[in-house]
Formats: structure tokens, sequence, C-alpha cells
């Protein structure tokens, strides 16, 4: 019988601690580090809402800039990946059909050429940057669609581009904004 006590006391504190006091604690933490980013940062045009700067959103349109895929719809209630492995043939059919959509939208791209963020997604399924290289490949094709010149549509990219997080050499993009200061270029 005093086992028992021990096991279930045991328990309950495991329980309370870890299943309550650690994410209770977490939580506690990244309202006082990033206040707004446990909300994912709305983002509004005028009074409405029209998406969050942390999660990614479908973008599926020629006139936008398309971000990476979501193997969760996008859905921020059920983040996560996909569980498929490199050699999982459902996977591998998914990136092949992504990189067929992306050679019958950008005519003359090489497969070498497509950034792996494009085809892939992230481990959360809800990533709101794409890379710099990601965005460039784009270009031709929105340039088409909204008649803006590719050279205005680089320069866009260049005042969107943010340091990666360690300081690394790559640059990545948020869509999110970048699409927002598309749809301003075209209003100007």
């Amino acid at each position: 019988m005093k086992s028992l006590r021990t096991i279930f006391g045991l328990t309950l504190l495991t329980l309370l601690l870890f299943g309550m006091g650690y994410p209770l604690a977490m939580v506690g933490l990244g309202t006082v580090l990033a206040p707004d980013g446990a909300r994912g940062n709305p983002v509004y045009q005028g009074e409405k809402l029209i998406g969050f700067e942390n999660i990614g959103q479908d973008f599926h349109s020629n006139r936008y800039f398309w971000g990476r895929p979501s193997a969760v719809g996008y859905d921020a209630s059920s983040t996560g990946g996909s569980n498929y492995g490199p050699t999982n043939p459902e996977y591998l059919e998914l990136v092949k059909n992504r990189i067929d959509t992306l050679m019958k939208y950008h005519p003359g791209l090489v497969k070498k050429d497509i950034p792996v963020d494009l085809v892939t997604a992230s481990g959360s399924g809800l990533d709101p940057h794409i890379s710099k290289k990601a965005a460039l490949i784009q270009v031709h094709r929105i340039a088409q669609v909204r008649k803006v010149p590719e050279n205005k549509l680089r320069e866009l990219i260049e005042n969107h581009a943010e340091n990666s997080f360690f300081g690394g050499p790559d640059n990545y993009i948020n869509v999110l904004k970048l699409n927002m200061a598309l749809d301003e270029l075209e209003i100007r």
C-alpha cells in the first residue's frame, strides 16, 4: 500500500510539474521575450485582419509570390511536419508534383536551380519565409501577370530581404509582407 501511495504521489507530482508547470512557464517566458510572438503578430490593412507575420499563408495565385508549402494546410492549430521520410513514395510524389507545378509556371527553370524551400514543407508547416532565391525565381511570372517591370520586383525583394537569424550569408523574405508591398506597388 505504501508503494502505491508513493507511485501515485510521484505520478501526480510529475503530471503537475511537467503537464502544467512547464508549459505555463514556457508560455510566460515566451510572452516576456516575444510579447507579440505568441499571437503570431497579426497584420491588418485598416481594420481588416489579413494574416499573421509569423505564420505562413496560402498564396497560390499567379499574381503573388508563393510561400513555402505546408504539410498542415497552413492551419496554425495543427502544426507539424508530414512525418514522411525522404524515401517515402508519397513524399517523393508530393515533391515531384510541386516541382512539376513550378516548372509549368516558370518556363525555362531548371530543376537543379529550384530552392528546396519551394518544394518541401518546414517542420512546423507554417514557415512564413522563403529564401531570396525562391523569391527571385518567381519574378518573371509575376511581372508578366501584373504587367510590372522585373527590375521593380527585384528591387522590392531587395527591400524586403532580412538577414538570417544567426548572421549567415543567406537572406530570407517574409512572403506576406512582400505580397502586401506588391499590392501597394501596383496601386502607385
